[in-house]
């Protein structure tokens, strides 16, 4: 499987695809939404996007509506992994059409546990 991990932290980005390619994923990644939108365009078929809400050009927000809006791309498992951590950001973010939501800062465990909630990764691959 391949995973889209969308965010304008470097460190955040290497973070979080080096735990998804531990669990089996293939991993591509975009500094923001808009970046993000261009790898899909550009047709890099994922399976799951790991998005951060506030990013510069484009936010996360902007890109899960975006990607809900068209139908090539409503396959793909959209989960935000944010600072955000408000009840109203969470309703806004599940609205728009994401799967799930993670606050940063997370551990590998809970991670984990978001994937097989998602059903993209079993119990046996841990």
């Amino acid at each position: 499987m391949k995973a889209l991990v969308v965010d304008d932290s470097r460190v955040m980005r290497r973070m979080i695809g080096n735990q998804l390619e531990k669990f089996g994923f293939d991993v591509v990644q975009a500094e923001n939404g808009q970046a993000a939108l261009d790898v899909l365009e550009s047709g890099v078929n994922v399976d799951l996007a790991c998005i951060d809400w506030n990013m510069p050009v484009m936010d996360g927000l902007t890109f899960v509506t975006r990607v809900r809006a068209c139908r090539q791309w409503r396959a793909i498992t959209l989960m935000m992994v944010t600072t955000e951590t408000s009840q109203n950001q969470i309703v806004r973010a599940l609205a728009a059409g994401a799967h799930e939501y993670l606050m940063k800062p997370f551990t590998p465990e809970a991670l984990r546990e978001k994937l097989e909630l998602l059903g993209l990764l079993e119990d046996s691959e841990r």
